[in-house]
């Protein structure tokens, strides 16, 4: 299969930016709206930022299974091409899940003083056994998650490649997808019953095959993608009028359901939530890939930059800001006091602003001044490299889409 020279593509970045912002929303208004505020009359809104922001994790999945089929799609499954693959994953994703694994293992054993209960060899244990399973710390059964897709991204890769050489339409793979995804969902239902179905990735299937659609369609797709409203067809207006009136449908309903089932005005079963959340994401990762290229095109020159750099952090950001919102927390009687009142809904919104920012801050001045900064935040940006440190060819060809997500 011959390769070809690939469009780079900055709006990938700005899809990072909005993606690891949603995932920012959620994590700092987790306490808010699961249980400390629920009597509060901003419990809605506590609610809503937690729920309709939670579409980060999901649109990274997707977004990994987009470029990597954007990248290998056209290239031959050969072991020269399999050997580079894993050997970029082991050092700019395994490596840093490890090492930030470990330490927040250190923080959490130290907090709750478990080396006071425990040996050194069953502390030891404990690390396995969350390294293997992605639960070291709260936000780490993303990369959990797509560790295992990478190992079997090289057989997956061939055999749509040989879907595409036969007959059978490649699109056939996103109804896979979400075949395997909702039998996994029953079967553990009803058979496995494992407490943590979302750490695995057949719970994401349906997004890792829409991802891969769309990268492989990509050329069919861009017109749509990259087309201003005026000038769009009336096929393209009647997509684009489609995707965001069903995802502003579709948050508003998952909203609404969080918001019954928190207050305890209507409890429904586990196939609702499972069917309104995946239809809400799926229409999520569309939109916010629409959104990266409306605002590449339409926004300003500050802050299309701005959030191209913050894009280009995401991986080292989602990395770090739990442990930036764990301290802020520890403030909270300073800052806002023990009530529910309107400082406790400023202080919400402090750590979502003080979880991003500071965040930014630290990976970046990490990426520019401390030579082993990619062993725990991932690969360093090609725009915090040195020029001398990249290539000729990867200036001029790979585009700009990072490794880990």
């Amino acid at each position: 299969m011959k390769s070809k020279v690939k469009e780079r593509l900055p709006q990938l970045d700005l899809f990072r930016a909005f993606a690891i912002f949603s995932v920012i929303q959620v994590h700092a208004s987790s306490f808010a709206a699961g249980w400390q505020a629920l009597d509060s009359s901003a419990f809605y809104f506590y609610n809503w930022m937690n729920i309709f922001f939670r579409i980060g994790t999901s649109s990274f999945i997707f977004l990994s299974s987009f470029v990597l089929f954007y990248n290998y799609y056209n290239k031959p499954v050969n072991r020269n091409l399999i050997g580079r693959f894993y050997k970029k994953r082991l050092t700019y994703i395994i490596l840093p899940y490890l090492l930030v694994s470990f330490c927040y293992f250190l923080v959490a054993v130290w907090i709750q003083k478990d080396f006071l209960d425990h040996s050194v060899t069953e502390l030891l244990q404990l690390l396995g056994i969350k390294l293997l399973t992605g639960s070291a710390y709260t936000h780490l059964y993303f990369i959990f998650i797509n560790i295992q897709f990478y190992i079997l991204f090289p057989l997956l890769l061939w055999l749509i490649q040989s879907l595409g050489k036969s007959r059978v339409s490649v699109a056939w793979i996103l109804p896979a997808g979400l075949a395997i995804q909702w039998a996994f969902f029953f079967w553990n239902k009803y058979q496995l019953q494992l407490p943590n179905k979302g750490s695995y990735a057949p719970s994401y299937m349906s997004f890792y095959m829409l991802g891969a659609v769309m990268a492989i369609y990509y050329d069919q797709i861009k017109a749509w993608l990259t087309t201003g409203w005026k000038q769009a067809s009336k096929l393209q207006r009647g997509c684009t009028l489609a995707l965001w009136g069903g995802w502003l449908i579709m948050a508003f309903v998952d909203v609404q359901l969080y918001y019954f089932f928190r207050t305890k005005v209507y409890l429904p079963d586990t196939n609702t939530f499972e069917l309104i959340w995946n239809i809400h994401l799926l229409l999520s990762a569309v939109v916010l890939l629409k959104a990266a290229f409306l605002v590449y095109r339409k926004g300003s020159a500050f802050w299309v930059k701005a959030l191209i750099r913050m894009g280009q952090l995401s991986f080292a950001i989602y990395l770090f800001h739990p442990f930036v919102l764990l301290v802020y927390r520890r403030f909270r009687n300073r800052l806002a006091g023990e009530e529910i009142s309107l400082a406790y809904f400023f202080f919400i919104i402090g750590g979502s602003i003080c979880a991003l920012l500071l965040s930014w801050v630290f990976v970046q001045f990490c990426f520019k001044r401390l030579p082993f900064a990619s062993w725990f935040l991932g690969n360093v940006p090609d725009s915090l490299k040195k020029k001398k440190e990249l290539p000729e060819q990867d200036r001029s060809s790979t585009p700009t889409v990072n490794v880990n997500m």
